[in-house]
């Protein structure tokens, strides 16, 4: 079902708002000024062992000025919906550009913003792909559903105690620069999860199963059964809670891993997303995830990992999470290599990062969380191609003597340059002889980046690709939280280093 954007953001002065702005920012020299106006919604609830433990519903109005003058950037923000109040922001934007440029040149540098061309995209409208805006449905049936579902584990032996919780964004952003590009958009996300925890009375002990189901650019729909089984995982949750219960503590060593996507995902976004975003490989941004291994010198060279190994960045992917039409640049969405047959041929970038680097045109990797903030460079929907040939999760199983099929994310650690990392998971059952042979517990998986993507010799078909992702993506300093999602199937790896975490934290 195709959406219009809402008549009441329409109904904002932002067009007037931008052509003051504009306008101001032209008249005092700037050789690029671009207007945003957004409107952006959060809403979240919270319940515990089926009972209301917390509620939010907030709204972010406000607009932004970004400049280029004197070759720095200039930026400032304001909530007052007049023309005087746009231009004045305008005003302040560029002199903001003057104390930086000064500040540049005091510090020796001679270094310009300037930023990639990018073709105009006039009076353009984008609306994200969903059914039912979960702004529309009443807050009773939400923490109704959640408390319906809560009840449903609750009454499960082995459970004792549950959290549910649903975050849902509505998002409004209208764009305008000083070349004619004009675009108005609107997204719809959200985010369900419940927790089951099982504690042993007798021996202290406890563990806990949290659903699989990832965050989604999709509405209401996604709850009702629309992308998603609940019905099916909500009923597995206790028996897949005591199997792991009683589960043995795994054998440290080295093993053969057969990959989820519900686990893979985030490996792909800690060790080639934030890897691959230009800025970090250039050392202009360090903060939340450090720079990268992989530098820009070794972009065409770098063996990222096998040959079966390709992944692409994109904006475009359906029901994605950092799926848009244009970015907070106003460069139209995009898909595109970032490694291929194993190698490192592409980046993410903004358009004065790949001006900066003759990279030619911007990816379309610019975006703000908020009116307040400046846009930065941010990641695409960073996903692991699935193998035509169609390979199952048992096929891949079925190619293991000794070794672990992982489900689920937990807990991850990398270190700040994408290159030393472990990751646990919700569930891990053993392989023996190419069969399944029950779960194990306290295991994680280690590996460096390019030596653990070098050990994947097959990855799942098209049926095995699943889009998992997160709504909490830190960037930059003041901090910004972005959702994104990545796309992967079932994958083999072989020789993978596996601790026994309860040896290492000492529980043993």
């Amino acid at each position: 079902m195709g959406h219009e954007v809402d008549q009441s953001f329409l109904a904002l002065p932002m067009r007037a708002l931008a052509d003051a702005a504009l306008a101001r920012a032209r008249a005092l020299g700037a050789a690029h000024a671009d207007f945003r106006f957004e409107r952006v919604r959060g809403a979240s609830w919270r319940l515990r062992d089926g009972k209301p433990a917390g509620s939010s519903d907030t709204t972010d109005l406000g607009y932004a000025v970004r400049v280029v003058h004197g070759g720095a950037w200039g930026f400032a923000s304001g909530v007052d919906l007049s023309m005087d109040a746009a231009a004045r922001v305008a005003g302040q934007a560029v002199e903001m550009a003057k104390l930086s440029a000064r500040v540049i040149a005091a510090a020796g540098s001679d270094e310009r913003v300037e930023l990639a061309e990018e073709p105009v995209h006039a009076e353009k409208t984008w609306v994200s792909s969903y059914e039912i805006d979960p702004f529309s449905v009443p807050d009773e049936d939400k923490s109704g559903l959640l408390a319906e579902w809560s009840t449903r584990l609750l009454r499960a032996e082995g459970v004792s105690h549950v959290d549910a919780s649903l975050l849902t964004v509505h998002e409004n952003k209208f764009y305008a620069d000083t070349a004619g590009t004009v675009t108005t958009q609107q997204r719809v996300r959200l985010h369900p999860q419940l927790t089951a925890v099982a504690v042993d009375s007798g021996s202290g002990e406890f563990d806990s199963m949290r659903t699989l189901a990832p965050p989604v650019g999709r509405g209401w729909e996604y709850l009702t059964g629309t992308g998603w089984d609940w019905d099916d995982e909500l009923e597995r949750i206790p028996g897949l809670l005591a199997e792991k219960m009683r589960a043995p503590s795994v054998e440290a060593g080295t093993y053969d891993l057969v990959v989820d996507p519900s686990n893979l995902w985030l490996t792909i976004h800690e060790s080639i997303g934030h890897a691959t975003e230009l800025d970090r490989a250039l050392g202009y941004e360090a903060a939340y995830a450090g720079t990268s291994f992989a530098t820009f010198d070794r972009l065409g060279t770098l063996e990222y990992g096998s040959p079966v190994m390709n992944v692409t960045g994109d904006r475009t992917a359906e029901h994605g999470l950092a799926t848009i039409g244009y970015d907070d640049e106003g460069v139209a969405a995009q898909s595109w290599d970032l490694v291929k047959d194993g190698t490192l041929v592409g980046y993410q970038t903004d358009r004065r990062i790949a001006r900066l680097t003759g990279l030619g045109r911007s990816n379309g990797c610019a975006y703000a969380d908020s009116p307040g903030h400046v846009p930065v460079q941010r990641m695409a929907n960073v996903s692991l191609r699935p193998d035509p040939a169609g390979l199952t999760t048992e096929d891949l199983i079925g190619g293991v003597e000794r070794g672990i099929y992982v489900v689920g994310d937990r807990s991850w650690s990398i270190d700040m340059q994408r290159y030393n990392f472990q990751f646990t998971a919700q569930r891990g059952y053993a392989i023996r002889d190419g069969r399944l042979a029950g779960q194990v517990r306290d295991f994680a998986y280690q590996g460096v980046t390019p030596d653990f993507w070098g050990s994947m010799t097959a990855v799942g078909g098209p049926r095995t690709y699943v889009l998992g992702g997160a709504f909490n993506c830190g960037k930059a300093q003041p901090g910004q939280v972005a959702a994104v999602s990545h796309g992967c199937p079932s994958a083999l790896f072989r020789g993978v280093n596996i601790l026994n975490t309860a040896n290492e934290s000492g529980r043993d």
